[in-house]
């Protein structure tokens, strides 16, 4: 799990016709962004980011023009997870999460996590169960171990 790439951001677009792009943030703002400065296993240099009105505005060494910006649109900004900040007790990174097997507080297997959200309430998991039907539940109603996840039986109907 240590060095599983882990999305911090995704390009949405280009911005203006220099070569930057838009993003999509997935950190926790633009610092914690700033604190990697090279992402993809070294293939994007980050030369400058700065907030956006709807994320962030960066600029890549090899990105030098509107057309280049516009190409880089769909492409993940990917860290080792060895790279993130250690947490606390109780802190988890959502990467960490997804492919984690799911049972109900009774021991019944329900499915896997296949993404965890925070759509501005509160942070969600999605399981997709084994017919490939998925559900969401919040974060709150379940217990986070560090190899599965177990949910309130009461959300998994």
């Amino acid at each position: 799990m240590q060095n599983k790439p882990v999305t911090l951001a995704v390009v949405i677009g280009a911005h203006g016709v220099a070569g930057e792009v838009r993003l999509k943030l997935f950190a926790e703002d633009v610092e914690s962004l700033k604190r990697y400065g090279t992402f993809n296993d070294g293939q994007l240099v980050l030369k400058s980011l700065r907030h956006g009105s709807n994320g962030a505005i960066a600029r890549f060494a090899s990105v030098n023009d509107r057309n280049a910006a516009e190409a880089m649109r769909g492409t993940e900004l990917t860290v080792p997870r060895s790279a993130l900040p250690p947490l606390g007790e109780g802190e988890y990174y959502f990467a960490d999460l997804v492919g984690l097997p799911c049972f109900d507080s009774e021991g019944t297997a329900v499915g896997t996590c296949i993404a965890a959200e925070n759509f501005g309430a509160s942070d969600v998991i999605e399981i997709e169960r084994p017919d490939k039907k998925r559900f969401m539940v919040p974060i709150q109603v379940v217990t986070i171990a560090s190899d599965q996840l177990v949910i309130d039986s009461a959300f998994c109907e």
